[in-house]
């Protein structure tokens, strides 16, 4: 751990206001280390045309580099490493930073990392995008995408070399970085860490919902690999008995339109709620209204939604992909269902949505439970230490066994 304040530079592809779960993630460390008293920098891609800015945003300061909107994305925006990395260059030459910590080898995490080897910075790394996340939103044949997806991996490789330690937030992600092939760096699993109590009812409050419905609730950004179209199809599956049953989805993106047709094939328009993009405290007041939470996505590094419907005490539904299983002990908190199955998908729900109430809420107590190895508390401290030496990485390895 940091025993003094340090000059901290996060490099982010993704930041706020873009809403998924890296964004976020970034985010919060930058606010948690600055609480923690450090000296905190972000850089990450203008939300618009012009050149390199910095500003002060709530005792953080942003340095916006140049940046293209990406025609095939609703928010996403492409910064080049030959437009910035000058720019980058004089803000490193400038602030001096003890640590850089970058969240993405793709393009920003690229420029700091070796901006970073070569003033002898240290670096540390964090890999919250899998190169089969770009896989939808490039305009190629699937042969196309498989070929850029082996690439990535092995420029994955190459760019995150330059990192001390590598995290990943889960067990399952660090492996599969490893199993990727002759992934030597030193990869360990991170947690993204949650603060449960902001998802808690406080003493005395009350939810207001509709006593004649049972509530599904899905939070993220409307894109491909989430299947929520899965999702809805699953609603339409579900026995005569809960046709009260409603689905609430809270995000946006570019396929929002293709869903609403799929709620209206299916017949279900009427019970499928859009929310669009929702504040933190809309999205709290979702969670603790739902009677169950569902994450049909296929690309989930840890599932920042699903870690808050858990501490809101909410039994979950989750596809059996990537890194949701460990959050699932099935017939505990929830259940896991075979990706892209609406019938399976269907089955599962309808075994926690008849229960008894009283039986849903112990399955949700269970989820609380779950969580508390995911405290932030513990992932700051983790990265404050990763920040200065490499003990938690040898820590973590001498407690492996």
């Amino acid at each position: 751990m940091a025993t003094q304040p340090l000059t901290i530079l996060i490099g982010a592809d993704t930041y706020p206001p873009d809403v998924n779960g890296a964004a976020q993630f970034s985010h919060r460390l930058a606010r948690a280390m600055k609480d923690r008293g450090h000296t905190v920098h972000v850089m990450a891609s203008r939300q618009e045309a012009g050149t390199t800015t910095s500003f002060d945003v709530d005792g953080l300061t942003e340095h916006r580099v140049r940046s293209h909107k990406v025609v095939t994305h609703s928010y996403m925006r492409l910064s080049f490493p030959w437009e910035i990395y000058k720019d980058a260059e004089r803000i490193v030459q400038r602030i001096k930073p003890d640590v850089i910590h970058v969240q993405c080898h793709y393009i920003i995490g690229r420029v700091l990392a070796r901006i970073g080897k070569k003033y002898g910075i240290r670096v540390i790394a964090t890999n919250h995008v899998m190169p089969a996340n770009i896989n939808p939103f490039l305009p190629f044949p699937q042969w196309g995408k498989n070929l850029v997806e082996k690439a990535s991996w092995s420029d994955m490789r190459r760019v995150l070399s330059q990192a001390a330690v590598v995290t990943n937030p889960t067990q399952i992600g660090a492996d599969a970085m490893r199993a990727s092939g002759k992934f030597k760096l030193l990869v360990m699993p991170v947690s993204n860490g949650i603060q449960s109590e902001n998802y808690e009812l406080a003493p005395g409050e009350t939810v207001e919902k509709d006593p004649r419905e049972l509530l599904i609730f899905f939070a993220g950004r409307l894109a491909v690999e989430k299947n929520v179209d899965v999702l809805i199809e699953a609603l339409a599956l579900l026995p005569e008995s809960l046709n009260h049953t409603v689905l609430e989805v809270a995000g946006s993106g570019e396929i929002l339109e293709s869903l609403q047709v799929k709620a209206h094939e299916c017949s279900v328009e009427h019970r499928v709620r859009f929310l669009g993009y929702v504040t933190d405290e809309q999205l709290r007041d979702g969670y603790l209204r739902a009677d169950v939470f569902c994450q049909p996505g296929t690309a989930e590094l840890q599932s920042l939604v699903t870690l808050e419907a858990m501490s809101a005490s909410k039994p979950v539904v989750l596809a059996n992909a990537l890194a949701l299983p460990h959050l699932v002990e099935e017939g505990q908190n929830g259940y896991l269902f075979e990706p892209g199955n609406p019938q399976d998908l269907a089955e599962k729900l309808a075994a926690v949505l008849l229960l008894s109430e009283e039986n849903r809420t112990k399955m949700g107590q269970h989820s609380h439970r779950m969580i508390e190895k995911h405290a932030a508390e513990k992932t700051w401290q983790t990265f404050e230490s990763l920040y200065v030496s490499n003990q938690a990485y040898h820590d973590f390895v001498a407690g492996r066994g």
